[in-house]
């Protein structure tokens, strides 16, 4: 099988979300304020279904199972990556996420490290990135007396940022942003503190977690040290953000395309694709394939090489686990 997976996107209504993902994007998106593109996920909450070729209608986690080959022949009981776009209309509850070892435990899944590219951001717009308390004493008491201001660190962030957010990690999107997130495929949120807001649906504010938050919060926050790497060739550009063993559960590059690139890949490897700008061509065994804005792809691991030409901005990823 030498053909691109190409995957339809499930979307989740958010108290957060608006209607971006279908202006900006052109997603067919259902009424209501749509927050979440689950753009590629065998996650039982958001299934991605194949659209082309071979394997057309089937879903992404029935061919993990069923098709190892596709996947490099992997030890992992499920897809182990998810890959969302997000539209923060309102500003995300302030929360953490599990990592594997308290996930497993306590909700009998993945933990969730991820991470951002930031497509859009409005002037002025900011992360909730990390806390100020220095121990776990400090940081229980200031969220029993409700110190928000003094507790949260605030991050400027602009169209074009990448941030990494290992688990543990205290976060929220912040309103005006959209973004691009590669996570673990886990559906694991822990809820800090969402600024008393009153859900319609039920006319009450929504749960929070707060002893799941103290028990999985990293004290004190340390920022990761990244070593993002670009390189240019010819007119395209491309970008490493993160990687194993920095890393360990994903790789995450930018491409750039402005002119032919050719991709010469180890047998066994997988590659999630996202075209967040553009369109162009993606070549492979001499099959061409027409790549659009708001497109998402799998480049199975039976594929060794293929070409990408075009106006084109792809965010891409790749499994860190076996």
């Amino acid at each position: 099988m030498s053909e691109p997976l190409f995957l339809k996107p499930v979307f989740h209504e958010k108290i957060w979300g608006g209607r971006k993902l279908q202006t900006a994007f052109g997603y067919d998106i259902p009424d209501g304020d749509i927050g979440e593109c689950w753009a590629i996920s065998g996650h039982p909450h958001g299934r991605s279904q194949v659209e082309n070729g071979e394997f057309a209608g089937q879903y992404l986690d029935d061919l993990w199972n069923d098709h190892k080959e596709l996947f490099g022949d992997p030890k992992g009981k499920v897809f182990p990556l998810l890959t969302k776009i997000l539209d923060a209309e309102a500003s995300l509850s302030v929360q953490v996420h599990p990592d594997n070892e308290y996930a497993e435990k306590h909700e009998h899944e993945l933990g969730k490290t991820e991470c951002w590219y930031i497509i859009d951001a409005e002037p002025g717009s900011y992360l909730i990135y990390g806390h100020n308390a220095k121990t776990k004493a400090e940081l229980d008491k200031m969220i029993e007396s409700g110190d928000w201001d003094d507790l949260l660190r605030k991050v400027p962030v602009k169209t074009g940022d990448f941030f990494y957010v290992p688990s543990g990690t205290v976060h929220a999107l912040n309103k005006g942003i959209m973004a691009l997130e590669t996570q673990q495929s886990s559906d694991t949120t822990y809820r800090l503190y969402d600024y008393d807001r009153i859900q319609a649906s039920t006319g009450k504010k929504r749960e929070l977690h707060i002893k799941q938050s103290e028990d999985t919060i990293m004290v004190p926050h340390k920022d990761p040290e990244l070593n993002i790497i670009k390189r240019d060739e010819g007119k395209n550009q491309f970008t490493t953000y993160v990687q194993p063993p920095m890393s360990p559960y994903f790789a995450v590059y930018r491409w750039q395309i402005q002119e032919p690139a050719v991709f010469n890949h180890e047998i066994g490897k997988y590659t999630l694709i996202s075209v967040i700008d553009g369109n162009g061509l993606l070549t492979v065994d001499g099959n061409d394939y027409k790549l659009a804005k708001g497109q998402h792809l799998i480049i199975p691991a039976t594929v060794s090489k293929w070409t990408i030409d075009g106006q084109l901005d792809i965010i891409a990823s790749e499994s860190g686990e076996e």
